[in-house]
């Protein structure tokens, strides 16, 4: 055989090789990044297509191979089906190392997502958080959750927790969580007593409901992105209904599952990449589920028959049901998670109130749904954080986390919070979170476009027309999905609508560093009987701009933190009520938590608009009491006035830091 064929073939044998290993959609998001950049068109030269190519083909499978080969050298596989207390078996995989010289803790991941590979024999890429665990040696464990893929029972999203049982074969979570612990103490050898959980999103959920009433043997948890109450997190905001996430997650992840399974479910294959022409085109809720659903989404339909915050969400909040948890909590998530931001904050606190003496630390960095989990997170859209982050959270955060409360190696030195601070790009350590330290100040919408520590004197107001047939884009990007981006986007492709209202600070003169939860108060009205209301805080970059790669960032719009809420919500998320026309109304809004520093010569701006299309669906702005049932001709253009002055004037309350706290 030629050379030049050997070299060829090999190139091949590595590439399948590596489709196998969790590294592909990386690579894959590189080979597209080159793509786009025009280094694999022929117009480039043939040295820079090299270099792509040489990263994806020989560099990046490198890696990835080393790890899979040592797996194969130094753990066994075994597959379980682990029984439950009502005789439901769950199927599991347990990976051990093959020294025996000692004891290991178990380290276990309970998923929805499936625990691949699944065929005898087959090893995966990497074990654990990520390929730093492998070597450290632990008994990994991944499980199957009731009803996924090859485990057996019946799935129920958000199972609800269920703290009085009556019935001693009575599940939901928590206990088939204990039972599993239970069953892997006592059959699994050469342990040491100690069981950890994690997992990133439904994962953590998992685990925030595995360390309920927590089983003797589970010593340490981290709930990663973790789903808390799905009134407010992923699928809604305060009752607004977030459209394309919950589109795209459901119309794959909502299929039924009749049999166990290895095969994954497929997503919904959009006409287009507009997502926003997409969504309008389709027309009502009630449409787009007749058309491209077919009705065929059990939770899909399930969450159009509860509009409010009725008994069918109030049981899927786990937060009162946190308590008696594992004795070491790491909860750990992203300034920019667009998914599960609520989950985060809420879930630490929970721990925190409901958990007297347990360990409890909080860990947010400047990352999307689960970078923290990736190779690297130094940068976000155009936003660069000046390091991998991501590197130095897995090195120096989670798995010394781990060490010290499985293995009692070592001392993680974690403060009750360590956060990145944005802005600054710097780590700070906390004694508590939010920050005792934080002063509070609001500001208030004024005129001229203007945002003012002090209110203006009199009642005057701002108005627009809302517009359902031209709702307000979320986004710039054509895309029909929720991106990652849209958390930092640059804001000026909607601050120059006439129906977005913008409210900004003049040129700072210092710099002013932001902590904690940002309230906002609206007074407004509507010509109509319903209203969504948007609001976003935003770092406006100075004319001139450049980061440390040199990008020109000059008037930038970085949006820090943004919100949506229902206005029929604004009393109660159970009784929603119209609004009056023509009369005056206040809605209040919680913008979740920020440590976001404003530079000398930024500004600081608030927009306010009543569409986020299509990441929100439309309000029709005539009340409907389900807008899920709402039909073409209930959608109508509406007057909305924001009112500012006097006392009871729009406003947010912020915390500011002062310059000495958090250890700068």
């Amino acid at each position: 055989m030629p050379a030049g064929t050997r070299r060829m073939l090999s190139r091949k044998r590595q590439t399948l090789a590596l489709r196998e290993t969790p590294r592909w959609d990386k690579l894959q998001g590189i080979r597209r990044a080159c793509a786009r950049t025009g280094i694999l068109n022929s117009g480039e030269t043939s040295m820079a297509r090299g270099w792509c190519l040489l990263a994806v083909l020989w560099i990046a499978p490198a890696l990835p191979a080393q790890e899979a080969s040592f797996i194969r050298e130094n753990y066994t596989r075994r597959t379980a089906r682990i029984p439950m207390r009502d005789g439901v078996h769950l199927h599991t995989i347990i990976y051990a190392p093959k020294d025996q010289s000692q004891t290991y803790p178990m380290l276990m991941r309970r998923s929805p997502y499936g625990s691949p590979p699944y065929d005898e024999g087959a090893m995966p890429g990497i074990l654990g958080p990520n390929a730093r665990y492998a070597k450290e040696k632990f008994i990994f464990v991944y499980q199957d959750v009731r009803g996924r893929f090859m485990s057996e029972g019946e799935f129920e999203n958000m199972r609800p927790h269920r703290p009085k049982r009556t019935d001693p074969k009575e599940i939901d979570e928590s206990t088939d969580t204990f039972d599993t612990i239970d069953w892997l103490v006592k059959h699994v050898a050469n342990h040491n007593g100690k069981v950890g959980l994690w997992g990133v999103s439904y994962p953590g959920f998992y685990c925030s409901a595995g360390m309920i009433d927590a089983h003797a043997a589970l010593k340490a948890v981290s709930p990663q992105a973790p789903i808390a109450d799905w009134f407010f997190d992923d699928f809604n905001h305060h009752g607004a209904f977030f459209l394309s996430h919950a589109f795209n997650f459901l119309s794959a992840f909502g299929k039924p599952r009749p049999m166990p399974t290895t095969v994954k479910t497929v997503g919904f294959d959009y006409p287009t990449p507009d997502g926003y022409q997409f969504y309008l085109d389709a027309g009502t809720l009630k449409n787009l589920n007749a058309k491209h659903l077919k009705h065929e989404i059990a939770f899909w339909n399930k969450l159009t028959k509860h509009p409010n915050y009725d008994s069918f969400w109030q049981e899927r909040n786990l937060l009162p049901h946190l308590k008696n948890v594992a004795p070491a909590v790491l909860v750990v998530g992203g300034w920019y998670d667009a998914e599960d931001l609520y989950g985060i904050f809420n879930t630490y606190q929970t721990v925190e109130k409901q958990n007297p003496g347990v360990t409890n630390t909080l860990v947010v960095g400047p990352w999307y749904h689960g970078a923290w989990a990736s190779n690297d997170a130094s940068q976000l859209g155009d936003i660069r954080f000046g390091a991998n982050t991501a590197a130095f959270f897995q090195k120096d955060v989670e798995l010394p986390f781990f060490k010290q409360y499985l293995k009692g190696e070592g001392d993680a030195n974690l403060p009750e919070a360590l956060m990145f601070e944005t802005g600054r790009n710097k780590w700070e350590r906390f004694g508590q979170w939010p920050p005792a330290e934080l002063k509070k100040a609001t500001w208030y919408l004024a005129a001229k476009q203007s945002l003012r520590k002090a209110t203006e004197a009199g009642d005057a107001f701002d108005e627009f027309v809302s517009d359902p047939a031209r709702p307000v884009p979320f986004t710039a990007a054509i895309t029909p999905r929720m991106t990652r981006e849209y958390m930092v986007d640059d804001q000026r492709f909607a601050s120059r609508r006439p129906d977005v209202l913008i409210y900004q600070t003049g040129a700072l003169d210092h710099e002013v560093t932001l902590a904690g939860p940002l309230d906002v108060t609206l007074e407004v009205s509507t010509t109509e009987s319903d209203a969504d209301w948007v609001v976003k805080v935003i770092d406006v970059y100075p004319e001139g701009y450049k980061d440390e790669a040199g990008k020109n960032l000059g008037g930038y719009q970085r949006m820090i933190r943004s919100e949506v809420i229902r206005g029929r919500f604004r009393d109660s998320y159970e009784t929603p009520k119209p609004f009056e026309p023509n009369k005056r109304a206040t809605v209040k809004v919680r913008l979740l938590d920020v440590l976001h520093t404003f530079k000398k010569d930024h500004r600081v701006m608030v927009q306010v608009c009543s569409s986020w299309f299509p990441l929100v669906d439309r309000n029709p702005q005539k009340y409907v009491p389900n807008i899920f049932e709402a039909e073409e001709t209930d959608f109508t253009r509406a007057t909305h006035r924001v009112y500012r002055g006097g006392r009871g004037g729009s406003r947010i309350e912020v915390g500011i830091l002062p310059k000495n706290a958090g250890g700068r």
